[in-house]
């Protein structure tokens, strides 16, 4: 190889480099090739089988469940309802908690969000994150997060408000739930649909 003057490089064999340099182009795009390729497999595994009996019966579970009636969770109270230990599935975003049981196939155990199930799921969300990384054992106040993470977590929010029962708060520590009337949560339940 050498300067052609002009601060661009020259082979001596002139299209041999040419050729090569082809040739690994080619050999990485024949590796991008395969790995979109498996990973497209392991999603049909993941999500392909839950089509079977299992995931239809849990389905029918789930749309057999009552409305939840209204209250406020702790964290720990709101890791019970992960869809594993309970058939009922909730997460928290920015504050409020949804049922998002009717989404099992996104949110259950084996959804491509199941990490969510039972957490508070803002920080994942507003960074785009499916790691346990995203996820915090203690109350998270996402003051860490900038201007843009947090419209990201407004705007969810107001995905889940259309699409899933609201049917509590998220308390920070020491706070103290509220009470709901049956009114409250029928007029709440109602003013959704």
């Amino acid at each position: 190889m050498a300067d052609d003057g002009q601060g661009r490089l020259r082979t001596e064999g002139g299209r041999a480099g040419g050729a090569a340099l082809a040739g690994g182009e080619m050999l990485l795009s024949v590796g991008l090739l395969a790995l979109a390729l498996l990973a497209a497999y392991r999603l049909y595994l993941r999500w392909g089988t839950r089509s079977g009996p299992g995931g239809a019966a849990r389905q029918g579970e789930a749309a057999a469940l009552p409305r939840m009636k209204r209250r406020d969770f702790s964290l720990e109270q709101l890791r019970e309802f992960d869809g594993a230990r309970n058939p009922r599935i909730l997460l928290a975003v920015n504050g409020k908690v949804f049922d998002v049981t009717k989404g099992s196939k996104f949110y259950g155990p084996e959804g491509p969000y199941g990490i969510f199930a039972g957490r508070d799921a803002s920080r994942g969300l507003a960074t785009f994150c499916l790691d346990k990384d995203a996820l915090r054992d203690e109350y998270d106040d996402l003051s860490d997060l900038n201007a843009v993470q947090m419209e990201s977590v407004r705007e969810w929010e107001m995905q889940f408000k259309e699409k899933y029962d609201y049917v509590g708060r998220l308390l920070k520590p020491g706070e103290e739930p509220s009470e709901y009337t049956d009114e409250e949560d029928t007029k709440d339940h109602t003013k959704q649909e």
